[in-house]
């Protein structure tokens, strides 16, 4: 998927930002998993910078991350990231500070969140005779603008006339980049359909590029056989519970796939497995590979933080660095497991984050006798 492709190296440098509440957990297990994986194959190997950036780090400096984060970050090939967020700390200080201070001057544009029903897991879809429905679906969302622009501002604080504004910026670049990464990515896979989200029946600028120009790429002899449609983003809902096997790959802007990934996720069966990758697909940056849960501080130090999320999102990891064999080695590992029925809480199992991550690297390890 990616415009400039992957140059294999036998050592890779990973900056890893575990960030606040269970990420800092997941990403030691995560490091565990990855060591004994390369330790196992012997073909690479990873070396980890920790790098302490997250509310702890805000509450002792007064800010997320240095005035050298981004060329610290620079000297790496890529960057495990757990969460951020601490119920102390506002939402929008916390998420602006780290997370949205990285995908931004990074160029993080692809955030890319494959979504499946995953061993262990049971879709909350059914079908005419009350059995589970599969999931298998590529969900692409606009990481660099739209909603998340941060423009805009407020005025007249604490009078009754306050005011407040929230200003979506489209740029038809940043479209473009990300509509023809959305083709390519339909395109790679079997069904070669892509559903184009919008909402440009109200939002009458920024939408209306958005469809246009997604009209202009989809006319590229690239992706004749991609075929393609447009679907409002409150129907897509509708069709995401209805009809989940019309679906294959999605595209859809910054606030809407935030939106519709975490529905995807957990229709497919929990949030806890769920991954995303935050890709520069030119690579001129490192991308970034995080969880998709959050730091769900109300489990924080418990032991029961489920990891498959994080272990999931470093797979994907290694494949965007051009190690396929050793991330489906590696996600084998991860749902032999889970079919096992080793599994956390939050999917019914007795399993804590320790057990399951033992598990993993058991079986891991087993490789070396195939």
């Amino acid at each position: 998927m990616s415009l400039a492709p992957a140059t294999r190296k036998s050592s890779y440098t990973i900056a890893s930002i575990p960030g606040d509440g269970i990420g800092i957990e997941v990403i030691a297990s995560t490091i565990r998993v990855l060591e004994t994986l390369t330790k196992t194959l012997n073909t690479f190997t990873l070396s980890f910078t920790h790098l302490p950036w997250g509310s702890a780090y805000y509450k002792e400096t007064g800010t997320y991350l240095p005035k050298d984060a981004l060329s610290t970050l620079r000297q790496h090939d890529a960057i495990l990231f757990g969460a951020v967020g601490d119920p102390h700390i506002p939402d929008h200080i916390s998420l602006w500070g780290l997370l949205l201070a990285l995908r931004g001057p990074l160029q993080l544009y692809a955030n890319v969140r494959p979504v499946r029903t995953f061993p262990g897991t049971t879709s909350h879809l059914r079908d005419a005779a009350g059995k589970p429905k599969s999931i298998d679906w590529l969900l692409v969302r606009e990481n660099s603008e739209g909603e998340y622009a941060g423009q805009g501002g407020r005025s007249h604080i604490g009078q009754p006339w306050e005011a407040a504004t929230e200003v979506a910026i489209f740029t038809r670049v940043g479209v473009e980049r990300i509509m023809r990464f959305a083709f390519k990515a339909a395109a790679a896979r079997p069904k070669k359909h892509l559903i184009v989200v919008t909402k440009s029946n109200s939002m009458r600028n920024g939408m209306v590029l958005w469809d246009e120009v997604a009209r202009s790429v989809s006319q590229d002899a690239e992706f004749k056989d991609v075929k393609w449609e447009k679907m409002l983003v409150d129907a897509m809902t509708v069709r995401m519970v209805a009809s989940p096997d019309t679906i294959d790959t999605i595209v859809g802007t910054n606030l809407h796939m935030d939106i519709l990934s975490d529905l995807a996720a957990a229709l497919a069966g929990s949030i806890g497995v769920a991954p995303s990758a935050n890709l520069d697909p030119e690579r001129k940056a490192p991308s970034m590979f995080e969880p998709v849960h959050g730091s769900a501080f109300d489990i924080m130090g418990k032991g029961v933080a489920n990891p498959v999320a994080a272990f999931w999102s470093s797979a994907e990891m290694l494949r965007w660095l051009g190690e396929d064999d050793a991330a489906d080695m590696m996600m084998g590992c991860v749902e032999r497991v889970c079919d096992a029925g080793i599994l956390t809480r939050d999917l019914g199992g007795k399993e804590g984050t320790a057990g399951v991550t033992d598990a993993v690297c058991k079986e891991i390890e087993k490789l070396k006798s195939r």
